[in-house]
């Protein structure tokens, strides 16, 4: 299969259906397209079809749809009985929305050596999504004597009516990413969500109660999830 290239016409001058191909037709891989941009329209026009930008700096803007996908049923969340009572101690206090662009470029630094996605463009584009309304983070904090309390962990992604797309991940101290990613988890539950989006297959996710299903049983789950009306 081809990879395509799509538009850079601004997003409300295209025909809503013609903005991305279908995913049925992405490689193997996952890869669908590359080109366009990272507005806003754009980005919630590709989340609600089941696609996710993904690119390195030198590389050119590319749009996946991966089959199988991983997801998680917030009501369906599995807590070990060690990280339960690591929990109970209550060893962070946790936030939610506190400190979006703080909590995604400590996501993007902690993947520098590795060579991360999350790059400056990306940063700003979903900056942009959080300050719509449209994207959410969850902060870990460690108090320490005669100090401020420190960011010590956390992550964030995209929401759309009742799904969450989880997008990444951090810790500057032991577990303080797990516990952030419960009370995430409980607070989208709390909330209504259905879906949580965690695209690709992790023994991490796995852990949680993540699952992989085929792309088309995602899509329906998504299809059912954004349309349902965020109170």
């Amino acid at each position: 299969m081809a990879v395509f290239v799509i538009e850079s016409t601004p997003v409300d001058q295209l025909d809503p259906n013609k903005i991305f191909p279908p995913v049925a037709l992405a490689e193997p891989n996952g890869l669908l397209a590359v080109g366009g941009d990272l507005s806003v329209e754009r980005l919630l026009a590709a989340y609600r079809a089941g696609i996710f930008p993904w690119y390195s700096e030198m590389d050119p803007l590319m749009w996946w749809s991966p089959n199988p996908r991983m997801i998680l049923l917030p009501d369906q969340l599995h807590v070990s009985r060690s990280l339960r009572k690591l929990i109970r101690k209550k060893p962070f206090k946790i936030t939610i929305n506190r400190a979006f662009d703080q909590v995604i470029r400590a996501c993007s630094q902690e993947r520098e050596e590795s060579g991360t996605w999350i790059i400056p463009e990306m940063i700003d584009a979903y900056v942009t999504l959080h300050n719509q309304g449209y994207a959410l983070s969850v902060e870990a904090w460690q108090h320490q004597p005669d100090s401020p309390p420190q960011l010590v962990g956390g992550a964030y992604g995209v929401c759309i009516g009742k799904a969450f797309f989880g997008e990444s991940m951090f810790y500057r101290a032991p577990n303080a990413s797990k516990v952030a990613f419960v009370y995430l988890v409980q607070h989208l539950h709390q909330h209504g969500y259905t879906l949580i989006d965690c695209q690709m297959n992790t023994d991490h996710l796995t852990r949680f109660g993540a699952f992989e299903v085929p792309r088309s049983a995602f899509l329906k789950r998504l299809n059912e999830a954004t349309n349902i009306t965020s109170q």
